[in-house]
């Protein structure tokens, strides 16, 4: 599902993250980190940046995690404690208004946050607040 694509819209709204999203992110990351993991899905962007960098995953859940190792917690159940190793929050969020919009205020309250999204998004009516 995209913008300008007639793809079906998948339940919960998971979709795997291509390596190929990941890859513009990596220069801009420190060489250390920690990172949390809010909409860990399948667990492969958590695995992208532990393989592309020193950085390392402190949290990882999802509404309905794809993986064992990742917890069940809804974005709003976070705390701070989940995220106290975490010195930013890198996700792969969904893309519907309704919950994207409450995602980054709540994270962005904590830490500092890296949302993958096209690069043109900002400049979006669904970006405006």
């Amino acid at each position: 599902m995209g913008k300008r694509s007639d793809f079906e819209r998948v339940e919960r709204d998971f979709y795997p993250t291509p390596l190929d999203a990941v890859k513009p992110l990596i220069p801009h990351l420190p060489e250390e980190f920690a990172f949390a993991e809010p909409c860990a899905g399948d667990g492969v962007l958590v695995e992208y940046i532990e393989t592309l960098t020193e950085g390392w995953c402190s949290w990882a859940s999802d509404i309905e995690p794809q993986k064992d190792g990742i917890v069940t917690k809804h974005f709003r159940e976070i705390t701070s404690d989940d995220l106290f190793e975490a010195n930013y929050i890198i996700t792969n969020p969904p893309w519907d208004r309704k919950i994207l919009h409450p995602m980054i205020d709540y994270f962005t309250s904590f830490k500092p946050t890296w949302l993958l999204f096209d690069s043109d998004w900002p400049h979006t009516k669904q970006s405006i607040l």
